[in-house]
């Protein structure tokens, strides 16, 4: 017997039409959620954080080594950012996860992640100061900078005596000591060569170092700017003259050898023999006796034009001048009147 059979439509199709309707509203969902997560993101990193904008600045430091999660951790730590992982995400988004540099940063108020990556990566490190007194010698430059803790290493540089510039040096923390050696090595020598070109004529000194060398003692015998000139014209005429100096911090130097006497001079130490005892030998002493500052040099290299070839202290700081020994003789008796 035949008859018609009834046909089944197949279900293959109807599952991966179904199934395909599935994958797309979850990827929709998906680029939905990423989208959103995106905007999150970017808003948290590009944002600024909301925070006090008048309180001071803060400094974050970062140490030679930090890994990126260490110093996303601190910063969250010290609430300049407010989410650690959106900015370890930002800074490897950006490529930068090994650009951060050691060292410390002013991070203003209110600055967005995207900010403090920037500073981090390509900010100036916050600059610390130190000011080299005029006169001081090699010796206690050295103490001067070992006793900072900013700095870092050993002193491993051995300039000349009179070497380095007295002046105001600034550097970042973690600094060697040794490279702010070389920094005051070539701000002396820089400046030493302006100061030399520009020189009166005539001078008794025939190098920059024989310069140098009176110019510390200049430095040593007067802390008053308006008499370096003067007190300059004195060694100027004595060596014009082939008179000793008869300069008591040379005395000094010949004893200590940069270290402080700590004590006034003893009469027997006046004419004791050493290679700086200007009072014994004639012309300069062989090294400089200390690190003379710009205006000693200049007042060395362009001293007053004096008749000038004694001076004394006059108990007030400064000193009084003479032209013959006779009249320094009654400056001195009135100096000892004073004290």
């Amino acid at each position: 017997m035949s008859g018609d059979t009834e046909s089944v439509p197949p279900q293959t199709n109807s599952k991966s039409a179904y199934f395909l309707t599935r994958l797309k509203t979850l990827l929709s969902a998906l680029i939905i959620i990423v989208f959103i997560l995106s905007g999150v993101i970017g808003t948290l990193f590009f944002i600024p954080l909301q925070d006090d904008k008048d309180k001071e600045t803060p400094v974050f430091t970062i140490e030679a080594g930090s890994p990126l999660p260490l110093i996303a951790r601190r910063l969250e730590k010290e609430d300049l950012i407010s989410d650690q992982y959106v900015f370890r995400l930002g800074v490897k988004l950006f490529g930068n996860a090994g650009q951060l540099k050691a060292g410390e940063f002013s991070v203003p108020s209110q600055s967005s992640m995207f900010r403090i990556m920037q500073i981090l990566t390509e900010g100036q490190a916050v600059l610390h100061s130190v000011t080299i007194p005029e006169g001081l010698s090699n010796v206690q430059v050295f103490n001067l900078l070992s006793e900072m803790p900013l700095l870092e290493g050993e002193i491993t540089r051995t300039p000349s005596e009179g070497a380095l510039l007295p002046e105001t040096y600034y550097f970042p923390r973690g600094s060697s000591r040794d490279s702010l050696i070389l920094q005051m090595e070539k701000a002396m020598q820089q400046t030493l060569n302006q100061l030399w070109d520009k020189r009166a004529p005539n001078l008794p000194l025939e190098s920059q170092e024989e310069a140098v060398v009176l110019a510390s003692i200049v430095e040593k015998e007067t802390g008053v700017a308006a008499e370096r000139a003067l007190v300059a014209s004195v060694f100027i005429n004595r060596l014009n003259k082939n008179m000793r100096l008869q300069s008591d911090p040379t005395i000094i130097y010949g004893l200590k050898k940069g270290e402080v006497l700590g004590r006034p001079i003893r009469k027997s130490e006046i004419k004791k023999p050493t290679a700086y005892n200007t009072y014994v030998i004639r012309g300069l002493p062989p090294t400089p006796i200390a690190n003379p500052g710009r205006l000693a040099l200049a007042a060395t290299l362009n001293p007053a034009k004096t008749e000038y070839f004694y001076f004394v202290a006059n108990g007030t700081g400064g000193h009084v001048f003479a032209k013959t020994l006779a009249a320094h003789n009654k400056n001195v008796e009135n100096w000892r009147r004073m004290r």
